[in-house]
């Protein structure tokens, strides 16, 4: 009875880590589109920062969204 329990908190724990993962991927991966897109979307506020700045941050975005994902579907916790 020990094992299944402990086998049914392991999977829930997966299952909730694994969809914080894909959750948090998806918006920072949608805050890296915003940053690279801002012009054509028309969103004043962020097309007034410095364009090098928005791009660094938006590649940083990419690369740790890209990072979230992949972690999340691998599912190795």
């Amino acid at each position: 009875m020990q094992e299944s329990f402990r086998d049914k908190q392991k999977k829930g724990y997966t299952l909730m880590k694994m969809t914080y993962d894909l959750a948090m991927a998806f918006i920072i991966l949608g805050t890296a589109f915003v940053m690279f897109f801002a012009e054509r979307l028309k969103i004043e506020q962020i097309t007034r920062l410095d364009d090098t700045g928005r791009y660094l941050f938006g590649g940083v975005c990419v690369l740790y969204g890209g990072f979230r994902l992949y972690r999340g579907i691998k599912r190795d916790y």
